[in-house]
């Protein structure tokens, strides 16, 4: 656990429980707050099943007066219909009238089961104890990460610090997300917070571009939920101007670095899960290509087990690059495996099959690479093996 992640200036923060999970001692109920009106922008989840929050916060960004986002764990609220989206509303609502603040400068999200009604009662208790106990000390942002966890096992935090153009500015953030992951997010939040000055069309350009190499280049099975949601606040409070050439575009890398680190411990926690795994795809005619052919090979059941079981089963890989629907000759490709050369020029070659499998089996971080010979393109992603132990949680998944 590391609760000492510190919140950018101009930000507070709480996590509470309220009685949404079967366990009354575990936090549900995650508010965050800009102490003045911050820039905010927003990305979601491309499944057309949107859940209500999900189509009320999207209506809300790109914003420059945003104030606060109130999330909640154990219930989606998706599926809920009209009632869904009025409790939606009545969520920020509440927070709005705690801060004084007009209604739509406040964000929400859910996430948990799908189909089930808001507990409101329980919920409107909640908020009343989230204002109450806001706080700027490192340890709310940590509870606010554990707020919104569901079966993550960890809470997921991260920070950079930087100086652009003579201000010290922060972006910190959290994330939940064990399954039910991606690509295009998946049953996943995230909240990135900064006290940097930047205009929230910017802002919202910047989070979309760092979304798609981070949060979009992650898969545990696939499944992409109804509920995925980041967002990013620029409280502004640096006292800087606003941010522009170089020292906006190294904001970009900051925020984009944060992502990825996100991104990654969502995939290292994925239910279940033995082997963290990277796949390169390089040397495709275009960046999409190189996404399509790493999603594929990333989302194989087959490939999965392959790696779960330590079998160096390179056909496995091969053949799903094959069919990802991606034009390319088997000559053109090459293979890695753990830095192990496995295939090339249409054949394998030969290798210590042994000596593979054995430091597949005592190693967490496995490397996959796919070499072809088309063009510059690339791309990273990011995924996890396929164990029983994921079968067995989603099985008995229904809080």
């Amino acid at each position: 656990m590391n609760n000492s992640v510190p919140l950018p200036g101009g930000f507070r923060a709480s996590g509470v429980a309220c009685g949404i999970k079967r366990d009354p001692a575990k936090l549900d109920l995650t508010l965050v707050v800009s102490d003045r009106p911050a820039a905010a922008a927003g990305v979601f989840t491309r499944n057309r099943v949107a859940a209500a929050p999900v189509r009320l916060s999207r209506t809300r960004v790109p914003s420059d007066q945003a104030r606060a986002v109130v999330a909640n764990s154990g219930n989606a609220n998706a599926c809920t219909g009209a009632a869904g989206l009025a409790n939606a509303r009545r969520m920020t609502d509440l927070v709005a009238t705690g801060l004084g603040s007009p209604a739509d400068a406040v964000l929400v999200c859910s996430t948990g089961v799908i189909g089930e009604p808001l507990p409101m009662a329980r919920i409107e208790l909640g908020i009343a104890r989230a204002l109450d106990s806001l706080s700027g000390e490192a340890g709310a942002l940590e509870r606010a990460a554990r707020g919104i966890m569901t079966t993550d096992t960890v809470p997921k935090l991260v920070t950079r610090d930087a100086e652009l153009d003579g201000t010290r500015i922060r972006v910190s953030g959290i994330a939940k997300g064990a399954a039910m992951i991606g690509p295009n997010m998946g049953t996943m939040l995230s909240f990135l917070l900064t006290d940097a000055r930047i205009a929230a069309h910017e802002l919202q350009g910047m989070l979309a571009r760092a979304v798609e190499r981070s949060f979009n280049c992650i898969s545990v099975e696939g499944h992409t939920s109804t509920n995925d949601t980041v967002l990013a606040l620029a409280s502004g409070a640096a006292g800087a101007e606003a941010l522009s050439g170089e020292a906006a575009d190294r904001f970009a890398a900051l925020l984009a670095d944060a992502c990825t680190e996100l991104a990654q411990k969502i995939v290292r926690d994925a239910e279940g899960a033995k082997h963290f795994v990277t796949i390169d795809v390089v040397g495709m005619a275009s960046e999409p290509d190189a996404l399509r052919i790493a999603q594929t090979v990333a989302g194989s059941p087959l490939v999965k087990t392959a790696i779960y079981g330590a079998d160096p089963n390179w056909g496995r890989f091969v053949s799903a690059a094959g069919y990802a629907g991606v034009p390319f000759d088997e000559m053109e490709l090459r293979l890695w495996l753990n830095g192990t050369l496995l295939f090339e020029r249409g054949a394998p070659v030969p290798f210590d099959a042994r000596a593979v499998s054995e430091r597949l089996r005592g190693e967490r971080d496995v490397d996959l690479r796919l070499e072809f010979s088309l063009g510059t393109a690339s791309c990273r992603w990011w995924t996890c093996d396929l164990t029983e132990e994921y079968v067995r949680l989603n099985a008995d998944y229904h809080t």
